[in-house]
């Protein structure tokens, strides 16, 4: 019973009941993603996405991210595209957490172009 009414007031938890009569009514299901994303399109044309977990934008690989946004590449053909050894595999949005991005200081010391006034 909580989950058809989370489903029914809140948007941030999955899809909401209106999402879930969008599919039904117009949506066709385009493709999934390695992460248990999937991807819809209506008939006009309209694509969105239903998160698997947490819905967070930071979520969508790169390799569906140019199929969101209407960008033609090679990609929106193909998403099984062959990964190298040498790429990453998608991390999600690490700001203010413990792995987010923190510049390196020469030697623990920030260098000012200024003199900051002494009271």
């Amino acid at each position: 019973m909580l989950t058809v009414l989370k489903q029914i007031f809140t948007w941030w938890n999955h899809q909401t009941f209106g999402t879930r009569l969008q599919i039904f009514f117009s949506g066709k299901l385009v493709g999934e993603d390695k992460n248990g994303n999937k991807y819809y399109e209506s008939k006009s044309g309209r694509r969105w996405v239903i998160y698997n977990g947490e819905v967070e934008a930071s979520k969508i690989p790169n390799e569906w991210y140019s199929w969101m946004h209407y960008m033609n590449n090679k990609i929106e053909n193909d998403h099984n595209l062959k990964k190298y050894d040498w790429q990453k595999e998608h991390l999600s949005n690490q700001t203010g957490s413990e792995n987010s991005y923190h510049p390196k200081k020469y030697n623990n010391v920030v260098k000012k172009k200024y003199k900051s006034w002494k009271s």
